[in-house]
């Protein structure tokens, strides 16, 4: 072995470097590099401040070509009412759908409590935010939505607990969108689906509303020297859950089930009752018009409401003897025949 090679790796493993090539007298040849002179400048000023971007960033964007906003257009003969009778009634089968998604739209939203989101059935909510000045999303139209619908809402009679205000009904936008969640789509339909349609279900929504609320009166009117003014304080909508007496008339007695069921929770001056509401389909009445008899009675969820519903299985059965145990449940200015 050659000893220049052997004192080589010696080097390398005591000192972990290689040795400094020498010269022949000895001393290590000069470095050609100096290693003590300051890099030189960089080609790039990285201190100067970048070139002004060709676009501007803070100007308005151009106004955007197409109105997402707007109704998409459709075929004339899809649009056109004028071979449409104002006058023309809604089916039965249209107003059940309707009311089920009218109770969807009820479940989905909260019916209690201070912060109520602006997409709630009843809210009586600006239809425009101020922060931003556009409408809630519940008041958009829908995407494939052959017409404009109108998106006012009418204030119902029923109070509002702790509020000093009455609940206010949904628009026909509101409906649309509702239905539309629902997985229900205006194509589908058999019978053609038209403003004046929509308009009506929004009217017969807000009748039977009105007169459930009449037939919740009629039962407070057992406790009106308690209670003068009874108020709504929440309401859900259960159209899956049948109640223990529609189950009741449809396994024993063979009725039809009911299509729709609400829960009303009423504030009678500081207790809170709740009423279920049965929705039945029950026709045609004798004048042509599709019927919709609503169950209204408390649950019994307390001794009071037991007696109350008791009261009223003998007033509607044995009336003479109610007659002499207590008083009629009556609304003001309504005799007690009209009552019963």
């Amino acid at each position: 072995m050659r000893p220049g090679i052997t004192e080589s790796v010696l080097a390398l493993g005591l000192h972990g470097q290689l040795p400094v090539a020498a010269s022949t007298d000895g001393t290590p040849k000069e470095c050609p590099v100096d290693h003590t002179a300051p890099p030189k400048e960089c080609p790039v000023d990285h201190t100067a401040p970048p070139k002004e971007c060709p676009v501007d960033h803070t100007a308005p964007p151009k106004e955007y070509p197409v109105d997402h906003t707007a109704p998409p257009t459709e075929p004339k003969a899809l649009l056109s009412t004028e071979n449409k009778s104002k006058d023309s009634k809604l089916t039965t089968a249209q107003y059940i759908q309707a009311q089920q998604a009218m109770s969807a739209m009820y479940s989905e939203c909260p019916s209690s409590g201070a912060e109520v989101p602006s997409e709630c059935p009843m809210h009586a909510g600006a239809t425009v935010n101020p922060d931003n000045m556009m409408p809630a999303p519940n008041q958009r139209p829908a995407y494939d939505q052959p017409f404009a619908l109108n998106t006012d809402r009418e204030t119902s009679s029923i109070p509002r607990a702790g509020t000093g205000k009455n609940w206010v009904y949904p628009s026909e936008q509101m409906f649309w969108n509702a239905m539309t969640r629902k997985g229900w789509n205006w194509r589908d339909e058999k019978e053609e689906v038209s403003p004046e349609s929509v308009s009506e279900i929004i009217k017969i929504h807000n009748f039977n509303n009105e007169k459930a609320w009449n037939e919740i009166l009629l039962w407070e009117s057992f406790h009106a020297e308690v209670c003068p003014a009874p108020q709504l304080v929440k309401f859900s909508g259960r159209p899956k859950d049948l109640s223990p007496r529609a189950r009741f008339r449809s396994a024993v007695l063979g009725y039809e089930k009911p299509f729709d069921r609400h829960d009303w929770v009423v504030d009678r001056c500081g207790v809170q009752v709740r009423y279920i509401l049965d929705y039945y389909d029950i026709g045609t009445s004798e004048e042509g018009e599709d019927s919709v008899y609503i169950d209204v009675r408390p649950a019994m969820d307390s001794p009071q409401a037991i007696l109350d519903r008791c009261k009223v299985f003998m007033v509607r059965w044995v009336p003479r003897v109610a007659e002499m145990l207590f008083d009629y449940p009556m609304l003001p200015g309504h005799s007690v025949e009209e009552n019963i």
